[in-house]
């Protein structure tokens, strides 16, 4: 008896955390900016997305560039682009 209720809290604990795939309006991440900035140490920021870029600065002023890049980035992205418009 008691292997009977492991066996049925297993298959519940199992049922509870898979993820539902009928919920979520369909978006996923493409693009992610990771930025570190330690009290009294050098601030790094990487700069990643789908499309296969990959950037790294180190430093206040090249990390503050390179946020500002990420974000200009998004603009003129391949994968983000809205292709509504776009000519053939």
């Amino acid at each position: 008896m008691v292997g009977a209720l492991k066996i049925v809290g297993r298959k519940a604990a199992l049922a509870a955390v898979r993820p539902d795939q009928q919920i979520g309006d369909g978006r996923h991440a493409i693009a992610w900016l990771t930025i570190t900035a330690p009290r009294g140490a050098t601030p790094t920021a990487t700069s990643v997305c789908a499309c296969g870029r990959n950037l790294f600065a180190a430093g206040h002023h090249k990390a503050l560039a390179l946020i500002a890049d990420h974000t200009d980035h998004k603009t003129r992205c391949p994968l983000r682009a809205d292709q509504e418009g776009a000519a053939a």
